[in-house]
């Protein structure tokens, strides 16, 4: 597979099969994906990957204490920025509809949204969980570098034969999943990332979000 076709293939797998990855084949995409550009070379990721009875007994934790804390923790940081803008709104809109759309829960369907929306805290049944950290002291420009790490994670990951779900949902349980991590005080949680094979037969897989056009993004001069 080459990079175009892994960039084309990557989409956001929401239900994965509960076929193990081996150990191998984690670690080679985690460490081949640290050729990942980061400025200055600071390299600022820190991951945590969890699989087999560790996932699981993860998973048992955060849902022993959903009913207690329905919406979480509450994030070290904003996901998204208050009262979003255009065109920001309306692609984040109409993501939520044809996400749900895919699997019949309608806009009014509030307890259909939350129990699909819970799914994020089982890593869509995949059976690999990892954990991207940063050092809290640091500044945007590392949180970028992440973000560089974690797609090339994620590209990665296709030329395996497997899909990925980045998950920022994971932010707003930062002190369960720190407390069972061990995290360092200095660490802080950006996201999750649900690593696995592929549910072929499951409908949530098949959205393919929209994408913007090259002319509404792109200033090219020159040519």
């Amino acid at each position: 597979m080459n990079v175009a076709e892994a960039v084309a293939s990557r989409m956001s797998c929401r239900a994965f099969l509960s076929t193990p990855v081996p150990e191998a084949t984690v670690r080679a995409i985690l460490d081949a994906a640290k050729q990942a550009p980061s400025g200055g070379n600071l390299q600022p990721w820190r991951v945590y990957a969890l699989a087999g009875e560790p996932l699981a007994e993860l998973i048992r934790r955060v849902r022993a204490r959903m009913p207690s804390n329905p919406k979480g923790e509450g994030s070290e940081y904003d996901i998204y920025p208050p009262d979003l803008w255009e065109p920001y709104r309306s692609r984040r809109f109409k993501c939520g509809e044809d996400l749900y759309a895919t699997i019949g829960v309608v806009r009014e369907d509030k307890f259909g949204r939350l129990l699909q929306f819970a799914r994020n805290y089982e890593f869509f049944g995949a059976p690999v969980g990892l954990f991207f950290c940063v050092d809290r002291k640091l500044g945007l420009p590392q949180w970028s570098d992440l973000g560089m790490y974690m797609q090339t994670v994620m590209l990665l990951a296709r030329e395996h034969g497997l899909h990925t779900c980045a998950q920022e949902a994971w932010s707003v349980w930062h002190s369960t999943v720190g407390e069972f991590l061990g995290l360092p005080p200095e660490l802080m949680i950006f996201s999750g990332m649900a690593v696995g094979f592929r549910d072929e037969s499951a409908p949530i897989n098949r959205l393919r979000t929209d994408r913007a056009t090259l002319e509404e993004f792109a200033t090219l001069r020159g040519f």
